[in-house]
């Protein structure tokens, strides 16, 4: 079982940036594909960028160029660093691990066995 803890949300101006958290309870983070998702109220959850287990990237077209996701394997931890927010990116945060490897996979939320909590982030115009 892999416990996921997400931190770093809070209210941005748009424009300013955000980096968020997600810590790992488990060893063999390392071997996980790490996803970010969102959801917004009254939508469904989506897909925002993954970093799978051999460091491949992906983005979705709405936060390309201005999100990053990085790990640290030593920290069992993965960031999703956020700049250039805008008011559209207000939503409630989640990151996951799963063992999808391409583009289609990592972004299908049924990829992903384990959830943190969520983190909200709320962006003002």
């Amino acid at each position: 079982q892999v416990q996921l803890v997400e931190s770093g949300g809070g209210l941005v101006q748009a424009g300013g940036s955000l980096r968020l958290s997600c810590a790992a309870s488990e060893r063999t983070f390392s071997s996980y594909t790490m996803g970010w998702f969102r959801q917004a109220p009254g939508k469904e959850r989506e897909f925002v960028g993954a970093l799978t287990w051999n460091r491949i990237t992906y983005y979705a077209n709405s936060v390309k160029g201005r999100f990053t996701i990085s790990r640290d394997n030593a920290k069992n931890t993965t960031y999703l660093q956020m700049n250039s927010l805008k008011p559209d990116d207000t939503a409630v945060y989640y990151c996951a691990a799963g063992i999808g490897g391409s583009y289609y996979e990592t972004g299908l939320t049924t990829s992903y066995k384990y959830w943190g909590q969520g983190t909200q982030v709320t962006v003002s115009s």
